[in-house]
């Protein structure tokens, strides 16, 4: 087998060859290749109403040695493959001068907002007026991802009351998915390595009906699959860890479009909610001159 051929290009050429139990399951990856590169085997199996072995077989027939081989062809697609946080770490250590890190790091941040701002713009305007048209707006984001989603709720919330945060508190994420209507927007965001959590958050919204907005690093990552409009961010970073400087700009210009469209209703609600967290004393009220 050629293995510079892509997974899927590999299924879609195989695929008239197969049994029919076979091109089942295949035709699940190719419809769910988000889930593949996340999921257990035996969990897509049950998804698709399949038996694990079938998944086994599949992969044996395109020529890899079991299902961990097929799984392995699809992050390589995707473009998921990266140096671990600890191997990042470990180079760091051996750099000693600080003036270049850091010079390292702003020319980074800098090429990340210009790059993200490139690939996003145009999408920017759609996902504004999808947020806009949603009867509610649930944001979700965890582990690394998690202060980008509370950044764009907290904003969100200033003026706009039905704005839900998916944090998964306590263990009740399943029953905050409850409250996803169809007529409701679902905003994801996550970059490589992906959380778990998150492709719950989209089944739940696509059980629903409900509309999804991506934020994330690729265009062939498991949300922008699986989501109506992507935002892309870029996290490239000479530190050990992904920057998020070009994803949280994503969420400040989102509000920031959405307030324009929006006008005077918009900032008397911020008016109104910054007079109230001043009252009940959550911000310090500014000293007299």
């Amino acid at each position: 087998m050629n293995r510079s051929v892509p997974a899927k290009d590999l299924i879609l050429e195989q695929f008239p060859s197969l049994s029919p139990s076979l091109q089942s399951a295949a035709r699940y990856v190719l419809d769910h290749q988000h889930e593949v590169v996340v999921a257990s085997m035996r969990t897509l199996a049950e998804r698709a109403g399949a038996q694990p072995a079938t998944f086994v077989r599949l992969a044996q027939q395109l020529g890899y040695e079991g299902w961990g081989g097929l799984k392995d062809a699809f992050v390589a697609d995707m473009g998921l493959l990266s140096d671990s946080y600890g191997q990042r770490a470990k180079s760091l250590t051996k750099r000693n001068s600080r003036s270049e890190l850091i010079d390292e790091m702003r020319d980074s941040l800098k090429s990340n907002l210009d790059s993200s701002y490139e690939k996003s713009a145009g999408a920017l305007p759609q996902a504004v007026d999808m947020l806009r048209k949603a009867a509610a707006v649930h944001v979700a984001g965890y582990r690394a991802s998690a202060a980008i989603a509370y950044s764009l709720f907290y904003g969100y919330r200033l003026f706009r009351p039905d704005v839900h945060l998916l944090d998964g508190a306590h263990g009740g994420l399943q029953w905050q998915l409850r409250a996803i209507r169809k007529d409701h927007a679902v905003v994801v965001v996550s970059f490589a390595p992906y959380s778990s959590e998150i492709l719950q958050v989209l089944d739940a919204a696509k059980a629903a009906g409900a509309k999804a907005i991506a934020l994330t690093d690729s265009q062939t990552s498991p949300l922008a699959l699986a989501c109506d409009h992507t935002l892309l961010f870029d996290t490239n970073s000479p530190s050990f860890f992904p920057s998020i400087t070009a994803a949280i700009a994503m969420t400040e210009s989102l509000l920031e479009l959405i307030v324009a469209s929006e006008g005077a209703n918009v900032s008397k609600a911020m008016e109104q909610a910054e007079e109230s967290l001043f009252a009940s004393g959550a911000y310090l009220v500014a000293p007299r001159k």
